[in-house]
Formats: structure tokens, C-alpha cells, sequence
């Protein structure tokens, strides 16, 4: 059995290094049109002419020169791991700046191929390249591909494989980089790309620039990117009413057949509660109240990704973010934390500065990740509701989950400038920060790549969490001592603090039980006042609504109930990413008791002063 050959993929961020990963080994390496994704190394395999290659994906850098964890990460695995080809991807519309880490990887290691990604967009943009003329610049093999068609990539394999197996042998044009400072680099890469590239300028170049010039600046890009944000949650709100309505209708009815099945088999009645009232209703409410919002809401935010414009939003939070103390590139990890808190945590990594990423890693939590959205989309209905009075308010309600999701982001900042100014004090850095090109989203890779790796993976992580929850809550609510059941006890335990905060033990409760994963609470909270005695079909938010009125909810319940759904601890999948980034389990309880120290301080605050005017 032969040792499989190992390949190194390197390259500039947003190059397309990780699409030609995961097109050579068939994984699902995080992609987008955005840098700074891969802050790990990434493996896979594959089998080509009868050989086995280990591909490492490193994370993008623009240098070797250890500036920063990336470039010491990409430089000492290729110094010290001694791959057997080096593939270096680069940006064909922007062949210079990625021929300086060609040329410093060439004088590392003469086991090179240059993947010359994006010739479509190189086409489109009507430069010429010639690749003869580079390769003999270089010295090295060169190979053109489209990583999002698989263009060339069966040229590249061949290419690896002569060049692993000795069959083709690069002899790298070096410039001896010991002797030579880094602006010696940028004049030769400049000299390599007046021979080989014909750079006319573009009408789309310049429409790219216009657009930017609208999106980013300070008059016009916070505006633009609050009315979209809005626009996104209304149209997830509207979307996700009917389908909710309708998954709640069939997992009624199923619940009934279940019901008659338990029945005819003449299976105990604790049998029933546990597996249909508790585990089937945990499950089943879960995927009716959290799925119809992710189907809408995860393409939409995916296809913004890969359309170019998340960095345009980092770029514009990006003066507030320094105003606050906080480093720039946090506004991306913040980006990320949209999807995910563990993710968005696990991207401060890109954040050079150890105290700043602390900062990053702290505040991270503050944005809303996709297992409260459903949360904060249900509970804006509600408050929506009650403000309106009507039945069609949509608008309104994404208004008020807009207001939440304001309200994290600048709790956020002021956070960052707490912890700048005090226990994490320190100087602040700089960065550049790359705005990539616009680039059309592929909407088949969007809808595959948000509902297989982002809905139906957070959805999958919720049942497993809700299914034992769910049963956990049945027998709370069902095993009594001195004629009240556990729950019942537990909530009245909870009950004072619970009102003192504008809520009530039940609410407490299900913040409590759903620390495994936030999607779970509201389940927990609707399934806690059912098994109380409620008996309601819950087929729509109006229904949702009703039950929750029933149980003493108004309008200051719901505020204080999005308020704490915001501040609160992080999920226990995000508090362990925390504890593995920082290494203590201190800052992992700070992370928890920052949010939900002010969580619980304004609930306070709030229904002391309603209760003073009212």
C-alpha cells in the first residue's frame, strides 16, 4: 500500500482555494464570496490515476512573512510538514498581488502549481492572459480553472499527480528573497504582469466601483443595509406563516393517529406521554416553528454572501466597531455570528491582536444567531400583535425583530468599549480591509448549500436536543410531589424572579432547559403551559399568541421575553468553542454572565418603570 501524497492548497483569501478543496476531495468546506473563512486547516483526500492524495486547505495570506496566525499557520506547514505539491490558487483579475506569495512559496519549496481560479471572471472583464508566457516567467507549472464549474480541474489533478510522482519537475525563477527587500517582490510581480496580462479596463470594473460608491458610504450604506435587513425579515416573517401553519396541521393530526395507535396496542398512558406528548411534540414543534423561517432566511442571507455584499456590511460597521476600541475585522466575525455564534467565535481567529480577539470572542453573543431568529420572528409577531391590532403585520413585526437585532449590535459596541477601557485595555491595531468583487451568486449551489449545510443542520442539531428535552419536560410536568408536578414546583421556585423581570418560572424555566440549543425554548415554553392544562391546536402565530395570553403573557412580557432572548448565555455548543479558543474556563463563564448580567438588568429596569407609570 503506497503513502498518499500530500498536497498543500495556498493562496490569497477569496481566491477559491476552498471550492477547488472541495472540489477536488468531495467535502463541504465552508465557501463564500467574502475573505477570511478558512482560519483552519482544512483535510481531505481523493484518488486520481490510481493514487491517493491528503489535501490540507491553509488559510488564506496574502504573505509568508508571519505577520499575523495564518501566515505562520500556511508558512511552517509547508516548512516543516514538507508537502509534496504546493498548489497555489490565484485570482486571475488580480494576478499581482498574488504573485508576491507565489514567489515566496517558489523560494520554500520547488514542488509548485499555480491554479491560475476565476478565468470566467477574467473573461467577462476582457483581460487577456498568457499562461505560456507566465509559467516560463515562473518556472513553475500554471493551470487555468473555473473552481464553480470544475473547469480544469482535471488538468490540475494530472498536474499534481507528474508533479508528485517526479514525472514533471518545476525549477522555480527564484529572486533569492534572503538578499532582496519586499519591495524587490512587488516589482518583479509587476514585470511578470505587464508581459502576461492585458489589463484594459472594464465597464463592469467601473459599474463595480459605482455601486460600492452607494453601498459603502457613510450617507447611504447603513441605511441601505437596515432597509434590507428589514426587507429580509418581513419577507421571512410573511413567507413562514403559512407553512407553519401547515406543518402544525399534519404534526396535530399525526399526533392523533399516534394517540389511537398507543391506544389500540393498550400501551400504558406514561408510555404515550413520553414518547407522543413528549418526545414526537418536542420534535415535532421544533421543525413546525423553526424550519418555515430558516427554509426563507438562510438562501436569502447565503445568496448575499456569495453575491459579494456581507463585507460591504462589515465595511460599514467598521468606524463604529474602532470607535468602540474593538479591531475592524470584528464587524466579519459579527458577520458570521448571523449564522452562528460557535462559528462567528471560532472566526476571530482572522483578529491578529490576542486582546482584541478576546474582545471579539466576548461580544460575539450579542449577535442573534439563526437558533434565535425563529425565536425573535415569533415574538415580533406577537408584539407586532398587540401594537397593531390587526392580523396582517408583517411589516411591523420585522420592524420589531429589526429593533432586537439594532439593540444586540449596539450592545455589542458599547461591551467592546467597556472591555477596552477596563480588564482588557490595551493599544488598538489597524487592518485593510478587501472588498471583493460582485460576483452572480449560482442560485442551485445557494438553495443546495443553505438547506443541506445551514437549515437542515441547525434543524438536526435542534431535534437531537429537543427530542430528550422534550421527554424531560413530559415527565416534569407529569411527576408530581405533594400534588404538584416538578415543573410546577420548579416554575413557582422561579416565579419571583420571573416577575420581578416582566415574565414569569415557566419562561425561566425554558431558558434554563434550552441551554443545549437555543431553538429549543420556545418549544419548551409552549409544551410547559400545554401540560399545564391548556388544550389548544397551535397551527399559526395567532394561535401561539392566544396560548400565551391565556398563561398571562402582555405586550411588556413579550419585550422583556426578546429583550432576555438577546442577552442571555451563549448556547453550550458556543460556551465550549469558547472555552477550546481562549483555553480558560474564565472568560467562558464571563462570556455567559456579560449578557445575561444586562439581559436580566433591563428586564428589571423596564418593568420597574412601566410599573411606575402604569
Amino acid at each position: 500500500m503506497f503513502k498518499p501524497y500530500l498536497v498543500a492548497l495556498a493562496g490569497n483569501p477569496n481566491t477559491g482555494k476552498s471550492t477547488i478543496f472541495n472540489s477536488l476531495t468531495g467535502l463541504k468546506q465552508h465557501t463564500g464570496n467574502w475573505p477570511g473563512k478558512t482560519v483552519l486547516q482544512a483535510k481531505g483526500s481523493y484518488h486520481h490515476q490510481g493514487k491517493g492524495f491528503d489535501v490540507v486547505d491553509l488559510p488564506g495570506t496574502y504573505s509568508l512573512f508571519a505577520s499575523s496566525p495564518e501566515e505562520e499557520v500556511a508558512r511552517d506547514f509547508i516548512l516543516h510538514s514538507q508537502p509534496h505539491v504546493t498548489v497555489i490558487v490565484v485570482d486571475a483579475t488580480c494576478l499581482e498581488r498574488n504573485l508576491n506569495l507565489v514567489m515566496q512559496i517558489s523560494e520554500l519549496t520547488s514542488q509548485v502549481v499555480v491554479c491560475v481560479n476565476l478565468m470566467d471572471e477574467a473573461k467577462r472583464k476582457k483581460l487577456k492572459l498568457d499562461l505560456h508566457r507566465l509559467e516560463q516567467e515562473l518556472g513553475v507549472p500554471v493551470v487555468p480553472t473555473v473552481a464553480t464549474t470544475g473547469e480544469g480541474l482535471r488538468e490540475l489533478k494530472d498536474t499534481i499527480v507528474r508533479v508528485a510522482s517526479g514525472k514533471l519537475q518545476p525549477s522555480p525563477n527564484n529572486i533569492r528573497l534572503q538578499n532582496t527587500n519586499i519591495g524587490d517582490i512587488y516589482a518583479r510581480a509587476e514585470e511578470i504582469v505587464d508581459r502576461v496580462v492585458d489589463d484594459t479596463l472594464t465597464a463592469q470594473e467601473s459599474c463595480s466601483e459605482r455601486i460600492d460608491k452607494i453601498l459603502t458610504s457613510r450617507l447611504f450604506g447603513i441605511p441601505i443595509m437596515l432597509a434590507l435587513l428589514a426587507l429580509i425579515l418581513w419577507i421571512t416573517i410573511i413567507g413562514a406563516n403559512y407553512p407553519s401553519e401547515m406543518l402544525a396541521q399534519f404534526f396535530f393530526k399525526t399526533e392523533q393517529y399516534l394517540t389511537q395507535l398507543f391506544v389500540g396496542l393498550n400501551s400504558p398512558s406514561w408510555l404515550h406521554g413520553l414518547l407522543v406528548l413528549g418526545l414526537f411534540r418536542g420534535s415535532a414543534w421544533v421543525i413546525s416553528v423553526m424550519l418555515p423561517p430558516m427554509a426563507i432566511f438562510f438562501p436569502i442571507f447565503t445568496l448575499l454572501e456569495d453575491l459579494g455584499y456581507l463585507p460591504r456590511v462589515a465595511f460599514n460597521l467598521d468606524h463604529l466597531f474602532r470607535k468602540s476600541g474593538a479591531h475592524g475585522k470584528q464587524a466579519l466575525t459579527m458577520s458570521m455570528g448571523f449564522g452562528c455564534n460557535a462559528a462567528g467565535v471560532i472566526a476571530a481567529r482572522i483578529i491578529d491582536s490576542p486582546r482584541e480577539r478576546l474582545v471579539a470572542i466576548l461580544t460575539n453573543n450579542f449577535v442573534p444567531c439563526n437558533g434565535r431568529f425563529p425565536i425573535l420572528i415569533v415574538v415580533g409577531a406577537i408584539i407586532a400583535g398587540y401594537a397593531t391590532g390587526m392580523s396582517s403585520y408583517g411589516f411591523f413585526a420585522a420592524l420589531v425583530v429589526l429593533g432586537g437585532i439594532m439593540l444586540g449590535i449596539l450592545a455589542s459596541l458599547a461591551i467592546s468599549k467597556f472591555l477596552s477601557s477596563t480588564i482588557l485595555k490595551g493599544e488598538q491595531s489597524y487592518f485593510i480591509m478587501e472588498l471583493p468583487p460582485y460576483r452572480i451568486p449560482r442560485i442551485g449551489t445557494v438553495l443546495v448549500r443553505s438547506f443541506i449545510d445551514r437549515t437542515l443542520a441547525v434543524l438536526a442539531r435542534a431535534i437531537i436536543v429537543a427530542a430528550p428535552v422534550g421527554m424531560l419536560t413530559w415527565l416534569f410536568a407529569n411527576i408530581s410531589v405533594n400534588d404538584l408536578s416538578l415543573m410546577s414546583h420548579a416554575a413557582n421556585w422561579l416565579n419571583p424572579i420571573g416577575q420581578a423581570m416582566g415574565l414569569d418560572g415557566v419562561i425561566l424555566l425554558g431558558f434554563i432547559l434550552g441551554l443545549p440549543a437555543n431553538e429549543i425554548i420556545i418549544p419548551i415554553i409552549l409544551m410547559s403551559y400545554l401540560a399545564q392544562g391548556s388544550l389548544i391546536e397551535l397551527e399559526s402565530i395567532t394561535a401561539i399568541k392566544k396560548l400565551l395570553i391565556e398563561n398571562g403573557w402582555t405586550w411588556l412580557t413579550a419585550i422583556n421575553f426578546m429583550i432576555l432572548t438577546i442577552f442571555h448565555w451563549p448556547c453550550g455548543t458556543t460556551l465550549l468553542t469558547i472555552k477550546t479558543e481562549t483555553g480558560k474556563w474564565k472568560w467562558t463563564i464571563i462570556s455567559a454572565l456579560i449578557p445575561t448580567v444586562l439581559g436580566v438588568l433591563a428586564c428589571l429596569f423596564l418593568t420597574k418603570i412601566v410599573g411606575l407609570l402604569v
